[in-house]
């Protein structure tokens, strides 16, 4: 997971023209599995529109390392940015890493999955060190 973390934050200091060094984990750091399974509760219904920021109040920047294949694990599950005029659409490929500012800026949704299973895993980052949590410990 940290090597992972430390190219993916590489990556997101360097497109964003910001130092590495200000960007620090924070939580929650998820893995995702969404299936055509009704959602159990408000946080199941990822198709809603929403914001990160507002969701999770310490996420200054979310990236997105998709772990399964649109068409070939799953069909919908399309990440999908709310943009007036045209939205615009990631299609998950395993080993794709999508970034972006967590903020009203960037509303978004997935699209629900219709068959198959779409797996992900999210690794936010803040710029308040007091917001930051260690690198997960597997045991």
């Amino acid at each position: 997971h940290r090597d992972v973390r430390q190219k993916v934050q590489l990556a997101i200091a360097q497109a964003f023209g910001i130092s590495a060094s200000s960007l620090y984990l924070t939580k929650p750091t998820f893995f995702s599995r969404i299936n055509s399974t009704e959602a159990r509760t408000a946080h199941d219904e990822y198709w809603h529109a929403h914001v990160d920021k507002v969701t999770y109040g310490s996420f200054d920047y979310t990236s997105l390392l998709y772990l399964s294949d649109y068409l070939d694990d799953f069909g919908g599950g399309r990440f999908v940015f709310m943009e007036e005029g045209a939205n615009k659409t990631v299609e998950p490929r395993a080993g794709r890493v999508s970034f972006f500012t967590s903020g009203s800026e960037n509303l978004h949704r997935v699209e629900r999955v219709h068959w198959g299973t779409r797996y992900a895993v999210t690794i936010a980052f803040t710029c308040n060190p007091d917001h930051s949590i260690a690198d997960p410990a597997f045991t």
